[in-house]
């Protein structure tokens, strides 16, 4: 996993779970996240592990892997993942495998912890995101 910093406003405004974001928020969130590439092949995260990022998806495509090893979804771009662990659970509820060489970008839980209080539109979004994951 190869990180990178410096990730754009205008890179996070096209993520449809950022669609209600005021512009304030999005530059908080903006200057929290960093890039990350993952090769073809390589997990992403593992089921029952501690979460300690969510990741947005710019490019590539990725595996949902159930407990079983069964694929039950694939993500590509715009598509979020680790929510459920971060806000909710504390534990990764499937392991993510990437398909295809990704792009990523991550906010990691210190960082949303310290910038929490100034983006509470961000936090009510993901919240509802991992809610009606978690319901499936």
């Amino acid at each position: 996993m190869a990180r990178s910093a410096d990730v754009d406003t205008s890179r996070i405004a096209a993520f449809l779970v950022f669609a209600d974001l005021p512009a304030a928020e999005l530059d908080e969130l903006a200057g929290a996240m960093s890039e990350v590439q993952i090769e073809g092949g390589a997990k992403v995260i593992t089921l029952d592990d501690y979460g300690t990022a969510i990741y947005f998806i710019e490019q590539g495509e990725a595996d949902v892997l159930t407990d079983g090893g069964e694929g039950t979804q694939v993500l590509g771009p715009g598509d979020t993942f680790g929510e459920i662990a971060l806000l909710l659970t504390g534990q990764r509820t499937a392991t993510v495998v990437a398909r295809t060489p990704m792009r990523l970008l991550s906010l990691s839980g210190q960082d949303f912890e310290r910038i929490r209080a100034r983006v509470p539109e961000l936090e009510r979004s993901l919240r509802r995101l991992g809610f009606e994951r978690a319901g499936r």
